[in-house]
């Protein structure tokens, strides 16, 4: 969906700009939009399917508990997600592809003591030889405005 704006009409009051409740509609869709798309997963080990068709970002729940797959599905070019995961435990990545590449980016590594920040970016979603690259970093929740 394409951010909806709020017709105001030409001068205030002048009655041709959107009604309050089809500008508070809008306002509801523009936020949906922009915060709908996560997915909490309460699964904390073995092969974990993302669906980026779906959600762009995916939080776990609890620490990992055992090694674990995070299967990247229906992935586009240019897209990126991002997973939420903390647990000391070995993680991997593989997609729906018959063929992909992961690549990391940066020299930060998984750190299963701490909330991790996982951003992964499709380069290339040609199935026989899909490219995604990733990044980690530490993930620290602020709720200062």
């Amino acid at each position: 969906m394409a951010k909806q704006a709020i017709g105001i009409g030409s001068t205030a009051n002048d009655g041709t700009g959107d009604t309050i409740r089809d500008s508070f509609d809008k306002v509801n869709d523009n936020f949906n939009e922009l915060y709908g798309g996560e997915s909490t997963i309460t699964a904390t080990t073995g092969t974990i399917n993302l669906d980026a068709s779906a959600n762009d970002v995916f939080r776990l729940t609890s620490d990992l508990t055992g090694a674990t797959t995070f299967n990247i599905q229906n992935m586009r070019a240019g897209q990126m997600i991002d997973i939420i995961v903390s647990g000391s435990q070995t993680i991997t990545f593989t997609s729906d592809d018959t063929t992909e590449t992961f690549n990391k980016v940066g020299s930060n590594d998984y750190d299963g003591a701490s909330d991790n920040h996982i951003q992964v970016l499709c380069v290339d979603d040609i199935d026989s030889a899909a490219i995604y690259n990733y990044s980690v970093a530490t993930f620290t929740s602020d709720t200062t405005p």
